[in-house]
């Protein structure tokens, strides 16, 4: 950290109650959002109180310094970027208070939109802009914006629903502003005076903006601020950017939920058909009406098999339509009516299909909501770009405008996706374009240029959604014309010394749209290290058997990376959407970021660290630094951000490279090394169960493991078996190959079940004998290594991997079939094996191995299972575990115990149980790992069953220390089932 940096660091951080982070690391993950810009900031904040807010724009003021508003960092146009200070409100100013039965809501800037709603629910209200990144994005963002959505035509923007803000002044006072005339005393009396002065003067430039109708977004909205002598603050500070003042909290009004809601979607043959047809759907009253062209629905027939049977073939464009209403009945007339206009009376739409179900309904409209940033998982290096897509036209004219701007994507000899809330004229054009070569960056510029101008023909204007920014605000002063001298004078009169986020909307100097890009390509030369060899990865001239300092512009790339995904093609993949920081219900990612909701803990966060490091921005001796593997730590690979990312970035495998580069300079934490070396330490233990169990249950050592390793003496640690699950396959001589003809298994065994609870492996093998099916346990051997994964210990886990692939290989070309009742072991197997070994080997075992429910349920599938169970009356409740979804996209499980008669299976939908393996088992995570687990214990203590279920041992493990209940292991309930197992039916007795 330089001295500057230090200086700020240690002046705020006696000054103010949140962090203060001006370390190189935090900057660079503060120096990009979702654009496609970066300009890294000399520190962050996260304030706590407006009372911090004020003290960090007085300190600016005093240090001539500039201040930068945040919220999720979604923003598409950089306009949450800046070389100052940051402040990040996400973290912490994340309160609000309901009024008037919910009518009314107090919110801070950090509230995230979506909880909001989930909050507003409970009185039957919602907050009505809804921005397609709703999910995450901020209130402070909605406002900053003034952002909208699909339900314009119902809802508005949020300038439509601000009632007060409270705000801090650029002199750092904290200020209350809603409606206030010149003659008021204070500073809203000054501010109206000055406003009311810049009107005054552009009086000529405003009346001729009225009588031209043109509606104009983006700037100061000065047009429509005056409500007689009253100067309407919120309605000027909202879409201001964060430049005019600093809102800290702001009163809101929402909206009833509507009583019923009907969405119809329909198909036609041409673009410009679709664009027509949704000016004539406005006629019918419908609250939302979006269009999608031909390249997005084709992402959306890869993404489900539903939407593949949902849109026709010969579709060039579709329009979703939604209506409201209080009847019924009604309803589905009107919708009726409408498809009938457009379908059979106009004939612009060639098919419909409608629905008032809200299973059916949420479905289409994640076929809009979703389709969008799923664009970026598309293989190669053009991408979809926002940096010219949020333009707003006169309805009448969508179908002349997409025309042209078709047109204008041809002379620039280049592609886009069009997405258009077209019922208000609202257009998204995103370009695919590829911004790490020079004539791709300069076409940035051309095709704003370009694509401004169609707009601006036909009386539009940029910004109609989202922020001008870094992107647009160059463009402003020719689209206001002569209205533009108001902007400075306004941007004057609330910030005189340009101290908050300068270069947005206004400027001496604003940038092009082609400058401060985000670095893509890697600038260092990546050396691969895997299977035991140093080979050029991006340098053909580099030497592969020398060995290269971590400190120089070389780094050791310590996992396979094949060529199509590349180490630095798969930090670029990271858009940095932000969808990672979700807390919606319906999704796990990231157990982490919600009990900690700050920048680092965001899975994009490690793909920014690492992106830095490949293109230069930070020395590669960050990934070895303290800071650095504080950052990685805040993963503890559940694989739930690679699933549910819109671009699927492998976000676990890059974490794993960030732990392994520190693991490799610094070598193992001393807690980790004994976590990692818990298998050699229990086959010591099994030699003496009794002694090692009294052990286990004695206080005294349970305080020194605590004291000296780090193991929680709050955890109940699982007692040694009396023998070891290997021992059992000897003695029933199932250590050799099978030789027989038909199904046979190769059984592969997790470190717990071979020493611990011996129960599960041993209830599989009765459930595999039962179905005559060829068991054979290799005594050779040896655990799955996630722990040294999940650790960064990369070097002794490809170790194991390479003596557990080359022994299971051989069984699969012996005719056996892999599977683990562990889904850690299951993941290890199938794709982190091949993340550390680059051969037939491992791909043979990867494709070949299967989790014991899954294997099961596919013999059901294949009418090969036997399903002479005898009854079982018992209810039980289930939680899927975070690594039985990494490697599969059913729940065989369940499926499993529904055959079994009697037994009624509740699955739990509560996200992670938090235990995340031995991560869980530490001191220093207990705390969090039971905030992650508390809603997986909750419903588990709620649920009227007898007994509970998972196939990961860790997620027991957890459910057992917060649910006084037994928790099993689904083969358990079969091999019960079965008649083959009745110890287990104490548990359920």
């Amino acid at each position: 950290m330089d001295v500057e940096r230090q200086r700020i660091q240690d002046d705020l951080r006696g000054a103010v109650a949140g962090d203060v982070l001006c370390d190189e690391i935090t900057s660079q993950l503060y120096a990009s959002d979702a654009s496609i810009y970066q300009m890294r900031p000399l520190g962050v904040v996260r304030p706590r109180s407006a009372a911090d807010v004020a003290t960090c724009v007085r300190y600016a003021k005093e240090n001539h310094l500039t201040l930068h508003a945040r919220g999720a960092g979604s923003g598409v146009a950089g306009e949450a970027l800046g070389r100052g200070l940051i402040l990040d409100f996400s973290s912490y100013m994340r309160r609000w208070q309901p009024f008037d039965e919910g009518a009314r809501v107090r919110v801070q800037p950090g509230v995230t939109l979506a909880a909001l709603n989930r909050e507003l629910r409970r009185s039957r209200r919602m907050y009505g802009p809804d921005p397609a990144t709703r999910s995450v994005t901020t209130m402070g963002g909605v406002m900053a914006v003034d952002a909208s959505g699909s339900h314009f035509l119902r809802y508005g923007s949020a300038r439509d629903t601000v009632l007060s803000m409270q705000v801090v002044t650029s002199e750092g006072e904290i200020v209350e502003l809603n409606q206030h005339t010149p003659h008021d005393a204070g500073t809203p009396g000054r501010l109206a005076q000055g406003v009311r002065r810049v009107l005054d003067r552009n009086a000529a430039a405003l009346e001729q903006l009225a009588m031209s109708g043109r509606q104009l977004r983006g700037g100061f909205r000065v047009d429509d601020c005056v409500d007689g002598d009253r100067i309407d603050f919120p309605k000027l500070l909202t879409g201001s950017e964060g430049t005019l003042a600093l809102i800290t909290e702001a009163t809101l009004r929402t909206e009833p939920i509507p009583g019923h809601r009907g969405v119809a979607l329909l198909f036609f043959h041409r673009l410009d058909a679709a664009a027509r047809g949704a000016f004539a759907a406005v006629r019918h009253g419908v609250v939302a009406c979006d269009l999608m062209d031909r390249r997005l629905l084709e992402i959306a027939r890869e993404i489900e098999p539903l939407y593949e049977e949902l849109i026709p073939r010969e579709a060039e464009a579709m329009i979703l339509v939604e209506l409201q209403g209080d009847s019924l009945p009604e309803l589905r007339d009107r919708m009726a009516a409408l498809v009938d206009d457009l379908r059979d009376q106009s004939g612009l739409a060639f098919a419909a299909v409608t629905t008032v179900q809200q299973q059916e309904r949420d479905m289409y409209w994640r076929l809009c909501r979703r389709v969008i940033p799923r664009v970026y998982r598309l293989k190669g290096h053009s991408r979809a770009l926002p940096f010219v897509e949020d333009l707003l036209v006169p309805p009448a004219t969508l179908p002349d405008v997409l025309t042209e701007i078709q047109a204008a994507l041809q002379a620039e000899q280049t592609t886009a996706f069009l997405f258009a809330h077209a019922g208000h004229g609202q257009l998204h054009v995103r370009p695919f374009l590829d911004i790490s070569g020079p004539e791709d960056q300069q076409r940035v510029r051309s095709l704003s240029q370009r694509i401004s101008e169609v707009a601006w023909r036909h009386g539009g204007t940029l910004s109609g959604e989202h922020a001008s920014g870094l992107s647009r605000s160059w463009l402003l002063p020719r689209q206001y014309g002569e209205l533009w001298r108001a902007m400075p004078e306004i941007k004057r009169l609330f910030d005189p010394h340009n101290r908050l986020n300068p270069g947005k909307i206004t400027g001496a100097s604003l940038q092009q749209p082609h400058e401060n890009l985000r670095p893509v390509e890697a600038q260092i030369e990546l050396v691969s290290e895997t299977a035991g060899e140093r080979q050029p990865a991006s340098n053909p001239a580099a030497e592969p058997d020398v060995v290269v300092p971590l400190e120089q512009k070389r780094l050791p790339v310590l996992q396979v990376w094949p060529a199509e995904e590349s180490i630095d093609r798969a930090t670029r993949q990271c858009n940095g959407c932000g969808r990672c920081r979700t807390t919606a219900p319906e999704q796990r990612q990231c157990p982490m970021f919600r009990v900690l909701p700050i920048e680092e803990a965001s899975p994009r966060a490690k793909a920014n660290l690492l992106r830095g490091v490949l293109t230069g921005e930070l020395p590669s001796t960050d990934l070895a630094s303290e800071r650095g593997k504080e950052i990685a730590d805040l993963c503890f690979n559940c694989h739930q951000c690679r699933l549910e990312c819109p671009a699927s970035v492998d976000i676990p495998k890059l974490v794993n490279e960030i732990k392994g580069q520190y693991v490799a300079t610094n070598g193992l934490p001393l807690s980790d090394m004994l976590f990692c070396r818990l298998d050699t330490l229990a086959r010591g233990m099994s030699r003496l169960p009794w002694l090692s169990n009294q052990l286990i249950r004695n206080r005294l050592s349970r305080w020194l493991l605590e004291r000296m390793f780090g193991l929680s003496a709050a955890r109940r640690l699982p007692p040694v078996a009396n023998r070891t699950l290997l021992r059992y396959a000897a003695r029933r001589k199932l250590t050799r190959p099978v030789r027989q003809s038909g199904p046979k298994v190769v059984y592969f065994m997790d470190y717990f079940t071979n020493y611990h609870d011996t129960s599960i492996g041993r209830a599989f093998i009765e459930v595999l004998l039962q179905n005559r099916i060829g068991v054979y346990v290799p005594p050779r051997q040896v655990y799955s290594g996630m722990s040294h994964i999940a650790a960064g210990d990369l070097k002794t886990a490809r170790k194991l991997a390479l003596q557990n692939v080359r022994l299971l290989a051989d069984a699969v070309r012996q005719g056996h079939t892999i599977v683990a009742t562990e889904p850690s072991a299951a993941l290890c197997l199938r794709r982190e094996y091949l993340n550390l070994v680059d051969d037939d080997d491992a791909r043979l075992v990867a494709e070949n191995s299967y989790e014991a429910c899954r294997y099961l349920w596919d013999m059901h599938g294949r009418n090969e299972l036997t399903l002479d169970f005898r009854p079982v009356s018992a209810a039980v409740a289930y939680h899927q575990p975070c690594h039985v979804r990494a490697i599969d996209d059913g729940q065989p499980g369940p499926l499993l115990m529904d055959l079994i008669p009697g037994l009624s299976v509740k699955p739990i939908q509560a996200g992670c149980s938090g235990m995340a393996g031995l991560w869980g088992l530490q001191k220093k995570n207990y705390r969090n790992s039971l905030r992650i687990g508390w809603p997986v214990i909750s419903a588990m203590r709620s649920a009227r069953v007898q007994i509970a279920a998972s196939e990961c041992t860790a997620c027991r493990m957890q459910i057992e220390h917060g649910v006084d209940r037994p928790v099993v292991h689904p083969i358990k309930l079969l091999a019960y089932a079965y008649g083959r197992m009745p110890e287990v039916g104490e548990l359920i007795l």
